[in-house]
This record gives structure tokens, C-alpha cells and sequence, in this order.
């Protein structure tokens, strides 16, 4: 897979509200079985686990099984990927806070 097409698959899959908390809710333990993320939300097992594969297939989720569980924690490291394109960028906001400060003046 090419990085662009892993980059956007990254974006696609932190686009839904959803899948964002799943990601905040992993990265604050070391692994949750899928009981527990789904206890977080008022939706089904189904649903969850179909966002878990949209996150899993962006490689910003990993399962494991443990006996007839299936226990998912956090890969972050897609996410710094995010970071380092988005810091390019960053020379933009901070100009424009800039521009913000001098136009109030």
C-alpha cells in the first residue's frame, strides 16, 4: 500500500465521531475486550466491531485473542504519521494567529 493511500485510509477511518472515542478509549488502557468499548456506546456488538475493522484495517487498532475474547489496544503509530504531514502546515496557522494579533492592534 502506498503512503498516500495509507494516509487516507487514516483520515477516513479518525472522519467518524465514533471511531475517534474508540481510539481516545483504547489509548487510555493497554487493551479493552470488546464488552467493555461496547458498554461505552448505545449501539450493538455489531456496530462496534464494524468500526473496530475500520480502524484495524487503517493499522490504528490491534486485536488479540485471548481464549474466546478478543481484546483491542491502540497503534498509534498512523497517528504520528498524521502529525508529521500536518506539522508542515503548522507555519500557516501560527502566521495567521499573527496576522490576528497585528489586525486587532
Amino acid at each position: 500500500m502506498s503512503e498516500n493511500n495509507q494516509l487516507r485510509d487514516v483520515f477516513d477511518a479518525i472522519a467518524d465521531p465514533t471511531r475517534r472515542r474508540l481510539i481516545r478509549l483504547l489509548a487510555e488502557a493497554e487493551e479493552k475486550p470488546l464488552h467493555e468499548l461496547t458498554a461505552q456506546f448505545q449501539m450493538g456488538r455489531t456496530a462496534v466491531s464494524k468500526h473496530l475493522t475500520i480502524l484495524k484495517e487503517a493499522g490504528l487498532v490491534l486485536d488479540r485473542k485471548v481464549g474466546r475474547e478478543t481484546r483491542f489496544r491502540l497503534n498509534a503509530a498512523p497517528l504520528q504519521e498524521i502529525q508529521d504531514w500536518a506539522a508542515f502546515y503548522s507555519k500557516f496557522w501560527s502566521a495567521n494567529s499573527e496576522l490576528e494579533k497585528v489586525l486587532e492592534q
